[in-house]
């Protein structure tokens, strides 16, 4: 049995500058952290009693018997790119709900990378997670997706991530003060809307037709210069949440479909009650509001948002991990080992029935 832990993650500037279509001609940069919430997935080889030889488990259950009928793409496309042959079994549990702009999809896909090549006996580097999820969501499962979730899942921590034209990827942790790290997290807050959406849907919307909006992107990618350079000084953290506020203006210009009328106004109530700044964490479209507010003014927003869920969180900095790992024994090498095994004669039986052990020479041990 094996179980990994990926954290979700939240992004702060640049979003939008990770997508391939754009960063392979222009390049791109995104501030993004990961935070102590997690997708958890274990698996382990099935035993061959059933009729189904992969089981796996998520919002249903499915009993498959080729990984071609798996109904979850992302196990289906991890069990392919991995040539799993052995029968598997799959279960997941999430501390944040799916399609709600943290992340999870691609925290699922590194989790399950990371815990089958455990199963496969396998250490992966933090380097090639990322790089093989990147592979199975883009080209493998044909998604619209961007390459900054991955980075994030595999590393962990608060990470300038550069997406340069020819593929490379940069991963820089932010090289600021614990006191400073300790500031920023006291300012931010994560509210629940309730909205459910499919990121690849929204970005959609804007990735269509990058060239219309060079300008806007151009604005996301600076503000990641901008965004270190203020956490790196000394001078008043409130220009984090301003530039925060700016990036959101900027963000919600990309596509009608960012943002909407319930999202607009939810961030408006926050904004009223103290917030400075903030945004939604994935393409936008609903999940997870981000704010960034004030120590002192932060019961007024949560009384200001209170028909909504306020999760408490903490910057993580381990990316993912496998936290159980118990080897078993394996049923075709039990079976391999018994049949190696040299043919006993009928005095050996014999002798083996009463607890006797030949020897060679023929004279006999006790046990």
């Amino acid at each position: 049995m094996i179980i990994s832990r990926t954290p979700f993650r939240i992004s702060f500037f640049g979003g939008g500058t990770d997508y391939p279509g754009w960063y392979r001609e222009h390049g791109g940069a995104v501030l993004a952290a990961s935070i102590d919430k997690y997708a958890y997935l274990s698996c382990r080889h099935l035993p061959p009693f059933f009729e189904y030889k992969y089981r796996v488990l998520w919002s249903r259950i499915e009993n498959c018997r080729t990984v071609d009928e798996i109904q979850h793409p992302a196990v289906r496309g991890v069990l392919g790119f991995l040539g799993i042959e052995r029968g598997v079994e799959v279960h997941y549990q999430g501390d944040l709900p799916a399609r709600s702009g943290m992340g999870s999809s691609s925290s699922f896909t590194v989790g399950l990378l990371h815990a089958t090549h455990a199963l496969l006996g396998q250490m992966p580097g933090k380097r090639r997670l990322a790089l093989e999820s990147i592979h199975i969501e883009q080209d493998i499962m044909k998604e619209n997706v961007g390459s900054q979730d991955q980075v994030s899942a595999a590393y962990g921590g608060l990470n300038r991530i550069d997406f340069l034209p020819n593929g490379e990827i940069s991963v820089k942790p932010a090289t600021i003060s614990r006191e400073r790290v300790t500031e920023l997290q006291s300012h931010l807050m994560l509210f629940f809307t309730g909205i459910s959406r499919t990121a690849a849907t929204v970005a959609e919307s804007y990735t269509r037709a990058f060239d219309k909006r060079k300008r806007q992107l151009r604005i996301l990618r600076d503000m990641v210069d901008e965004g270190i350079a203020i956490l790196a000084s000394k001078g008043d953290i409130s220009a984090f949440g301003e530039l925060l506020h700016e990036g959101w203006e900027a963000k919600r210009s990309l596509s009608d479909c960012v943002s909407n009328p319930e999202v607009d106004a939810l961030y408006g109530a926050a904004r009223d009650a103290g917030a400075l700044g903030g945004k939604l964490t994935g393409a936008g479209g609903g999940g997870f509001l981000l704010l960034f507010v004030p120590p002192d003014r932060q019961e007024e927003v949560r009384v200001k948002l209170s028909p909504l869920l306020h999760v408490p969180f903490q910057l993580e900095f381990s990316g993912s991990e496998i936290i159980f790992f118990d080897p078993e024994r394996d049923y075709v090498d039990a079976e391999q080992q018994r049949d190696s095994r040299p043919a006993l004669g009928f005095r050996d039986l014999e002798l083996s029935t009463l607890g006797l052990t030949p020897r060679i020479g023929g004279a006999v041990d006790r046990e």
